[in-house]
Formats: C-alpha cells, sequence, structure tokens
C-alpha cells in the first residue's frame, strides 16, 4: 500500500509577486479593494477609472512603484488598448485582467432613459469585451493568464426592475462561458466573480432606497477583493470558473 506523507499532499498557491494585473473601474468599491489587496499580494497594478483626481490619490498612496494609472471611458477600444500599452511600457507584461467596471440602475424598463440604457450596456458589457480584447494577444504571447470578470448573481437570479442590469450581467456570464472554451488551449484561464448585494456606492445606485441598515448586512468590498486575490492564486494547472458569494445574511 502507498501512502502519501502530508509533505506531499501540501498545497501550494502560486506567489503573484511581480505579476501585472489592469483593474478597470478601480477608484471605489470592489475596484479599489482589489487594488489594495494585489498590491499587498505583491502583484502591479494598472488601474482605470473616469476620475484622474481619484486614480492620482489611489497611485499615491499604492506606491509609484506598485501602481500606474490611465483615465478615462473604459467602454472605449482605444481607452483599453492605451491601458495595455501603458501596462506593457511600464512592467513589460499583462498576468491579469479584471474588467470591473459596472454601473446599475434600477426601475421599470419603461422609466429609463435612452442615455441610461445606453450606459449601462458600454460600461458592463462593452468594458468587459474590449478590456479582454486589448490584452489577450499579451497573455498568449507569454504562455498563460487570468481573466477575471466582475459580474454579479444577477447574472443568473434576475428580479423585477433590473431588466437592462441583470440582462448585462447575464450578457457577461455568456462572454466568459465562451471565452472559457476559447482561451483555455492557449493558456487563459477565466473566471468570473458573482457576488450579491456588496456595501458600496454601487449598491445605492439609481432607484434603490437601501439604507445603512440593510447595507450592513451586505459583503463587504474586501471579500470580494480577497476573492479575487484566492482565484489569481490557483496552480497554472487549476481553472475555477463560476464564485458566487453570499454574506450570511443574504438570501441565496
Amino acid at each position: 500500500m502507498y501512502i502519501l506523507s502530508m509533505a506531499q499532499t501540501k498545497y501550494e498557491l502560486r506567489d503573484l509577486s511581480g505579476e501585472v494585473v489592469i483593474i478597470t473601474g478601480a477608484t471605489s468599491g470592489i475596484g479599489k479593494a482589489a487594488a489594495y489587496a494585489l498590491v499587498e499580494a505583491g502583484c502591479k497594478v494598472v488601474l482605470n477609472a473616469r476620475t484622474e483626481a481619484k486614480l492620482k490619490d489611489l497611485v499615491n498612496d499604492l506606491g509609484s512603484e506598485n501602481a500606474i494609472y490611465v483615465a478615462g471611458d473604459c467602454s472605449s477600444p482605444d481607452l483599453n488598448r492605451e491601458l495595455v500599452a501603458a501596462a506593457l511600457a511600464k512592467f513589460g507584461k499583462i498576468n491579469a485582467v479584471i474588467p470591473n467596471a459596472g454601473i446599475g440602475m434600477y426601475g421599470s424598463i419603461l422609466d429609463y432613459s435612452d442615455d441610461q440604457i445606453s450606459q449601462m450596456l458600454r460600461t458592463n458589457i462593452d468594458s468587459t469585451i474590449h478590456l479582454i480584447r486589448a490584452a489577450v494577444p499579451a497573455m498568449i504571447k507569454t504562455g498563460f493568464g487570468d481573466i477575471v470578470i466582475v459580474a454579479s448573481v444577477a447574472g443568473f437570479h434576475s428580479a423585477a426592475n433590473q431588466a437592462v442590469y441583470s440582462g448585462t450581467k447575464h450578457a457577461q456570464v455568456g462572454i466568459a462561458a465562451a471565452l472559457d472554451r476559447e482561451l483555455r488551449e492557449k493558456g487563459v484561464r477565466v473566471a468570473l466573480v458573482c457576488p450579491a448585494g456588496v456595501a458600496t456606492e454601487f449598491a445605492m445606485g439609481t432607484g434603490r432606497t437601501a439604507g445603512m441598515e440593510k447595507l450592513a448586512t451586505y459583503l463587504k468590498p474586501e471579500d470580494v477583493a480577497h476573492q479575487i486575490v484566492h482565484i489569481l492564486q490557483q496552480p497554472k494547472t487549476v481553472r475555477t470558473f463560476i464564485w458566487t458569494l453570499w454574506s450570511m445574511n443574504q438570501q441565496s
């Protein structure tokens, strides 16, 4: 009989030191928490959001040796190409991308303006696609990479008054499922992080009236950020796909 020793069964997570990660929606909520968690894990981060002043403050806090930024609209193909170029110019590689930027508005589909619908589609879907398109060639060139899409449980469980938002999250799930099959043989892993309610400014988006008491029962941005780190730390021989997160007080 062959018995494995304890030393042989020890599970080793990957060391992320020096890995380069692009994050959109980086100045608040999950994106900001992920930036801190990834730098703490040894990563270099390339950050994107619309507000340059907030990006400057975040980079100053993280350290210019650990972080750079490109401000602008992440639904733009050109902006995403600029993000990738900045990452390669500063750090020489791209190990992972986190399409995190998102926006939600809540209410009857009859009450949305054309601009509100377009904004959700651009921010939640276009930005995801364009970041991945821009970054994947660099990952394929090195033979390995990670795409971690921040979606939502709304991508599986639709609710009234969330038709457009939930639709965009279902789209992200579909994008991830297709890319998982398409990119796997090229060494690129795809994962979905799908949290329930998270206590962020986003959770108080247009049309919501949740008070602070309810927000206290939600997940914290750090809960999701550390799950992202854990996904990236998995051995290169392991691929994961869907991660859902709920607080103990939320109904699944």
